[in-house]
């Protein structure tokens, strides 16, 4: 069976229409990065709650940030297609704009292996947002959690900086 499909293009669907794995077997290894971003708006008083760590479930933004790693090195657990990558760093920086309530979660994820870390740099950044969230629903439900994109690809074929 061909691992590529010619007649539409879509590398992750074999010739019977059925999903597959892409074989990399025969991709170089070489250094990938990937940065991701996203935010949660929350109250002025959850952020001041979070930030004098007065919410009763812990340390918002340290168990943020560890659910972020957490949930980089099980991308491949979570997204069905996904190639379980050997990740060399993943490093998920939170700040609070006070300006627009939010706090912005970026993750940077690198690997030296056969394909990139873009979506093990999303699932960071969601699973940090979502863990923020757990923790503070019981002061509200009316956060948001919004625009979850890729900012910057490197290694590969390609590259993409949207930053």
């Amino acid at each position: 069976m061909k691992q590529h499909n010619a007649k539409n293009g879509f590398t992750h669907v074999d010739d019977l229409g059925k999903a597959r794995m892409v074989d990399i077997s025969a991709k170089p290894e070489s250094l990938r990065t990937a940065i991701a971003r996203g935010y949660i708006i929350l109250s002025e008083e959850i952020i001041r709650n979070i930030k004098d760590n007065l919410i009763k479930k812990g340390d918002v933004l340290v168990t943020a940030r560890i659910a972020g790693i957490n949930a980089a090195k099980k991308t491949s657990e979570l997204i069905p297609l996904c190639h379980n990558i050997r990740l060399s760093e993943v490093v998920i920086d939170l700040q609070v704009d006070h300006a627009k309530n939010r706090i912005l979660s970026v993750a940077t994820v690198k690997a030296f292996d056969r394909t990139g870390v873009e979506m093990e740099a999303m699932t960071a950044v969601a699973a940090s947002l979502l863990t923020i969230y757990d923790m503070c629903k019981a002061l509200s439900k009316e956060m948001i959690i919004g625009q979850i994109e890729l900012v910057k690809k490197e290694g590969g074929k390609s590259s993409y900086n949207k930053i």
